[in-house]
């Protein structure tokens, strides 16, 4: 199965970003992708947390996931919106949810934000938690290529990487990680924590990021990235700049390795 991961600069008005991330999707269906996964905040990436509670969709309507769908069903791709505000319980907080939209447009998986960032380096101050509502359940969907091979897509969003617990629930054959990792935090962590997750669940792991400086000042580590089971970088985006990384996920070989290497067989605890 041929897939894309989307890296994007996105910024602060809404047709820009969604302009933006159709024309990515178009290259990515272009090239014969059959999934193509947007980063993390790709429909905006405010001057201030707050700008989020102004785009908030409810769930099933509004113009984000009406593009997502449109996209989907356009281009006869399984389409993953990164991340987009959803109205949450109350009215200062949105939920950060990845949405799995089917080639027929249909959405088929939500997957809200389990683990809020939190960082403070005395330059640098983060704390999703005062506009994000955090979610509580993870999320797989299964997927059957145009060849035929069956697939478990698990599902995570950016700082989710950080914990481990949550790739094991999932058990799945592919781990999708859209982010939007920090400079700081992305230079130090972002490879060897994909990597890691990666050797844990002997696992695809495909990591769309948003990559460069952005409108609001924010500086984001890119490097968008698609690892295979053994640890294989199979494509990998530049620092800065919007593209695609775009490999071939292997049903057989993703069998091959974990025959060779039943770890996840011989978990005890």
């Amino acid at each position: 199965m041929k897939i894309a991961a989307i890296q994007m600069v996105s910024g602060t008005r809404l047709d820009d970003n969604l302009a933006a991330a159709g024309r990515l999707l178009a290259e990515a269906a272009a090239q014969g992708c059959e999934l193509a996964v947007l980063p993390e905040y790709f429909c905006l990436l405010g001057r201030a947390d707050t700008d989020k509670l102004a785009l908030r969709e409810r769930a099933g309507e509004g113009r984000i996931q009406v593009f997502l769908a449109e996209q989907a069903r356009a281009l006869g791709l399984w389409v993953i919106g990164g991340t987009l505000p959803l109205a949450a319980g109350d009215a200062e907080h949105v939920r950060n949810t990845s949405l799995a939209f089917s080639p027929r447009g249909e959405c088929v998986a939500r997957y809200d934000k389990i683990h809020l960032f939190r960082f403070d380096n005395g330059r640098e101050r983060y704390d999703e938690a005062r506009v994000i509502e955090p979610g509580l359940t993870p999320v797989a969907f299964d997927l059957t290529d145009r060849a035929g091979s069956r697939w478990r897509i698990g599902m995570s969003v950016c700082y989710d990487l950080r914990f481990p617990e949550l790739y094991r629930d999932l058990h799945a054959d592919v781990l999708l990680v859209p982010s939007a990792f920090t400079h700081v935090t992305g230079e130090a962590h972002w490879e060897p924590l994909l990597r890691a997750r990666a050797i844990e669940n002997l696992a695809y792991v495909v990591a769309p990021a948003q990559g460069g400086l952005h409108e609001n000042g924010r500086r984001t580590w890119g490097h968008s990235l698609v690892i295979d089971p053994w640890v294989v970088a199979l494509a990998e985006r530049a620092a800065e700049g919007e593209g695609l990384a775009v490999a071939t996920l292997d049903a057989e070989r993703l069998a091959r390795v974990r025959q060779q290497l039943p770890a996840l067989e011989h978990r005890v605890l």
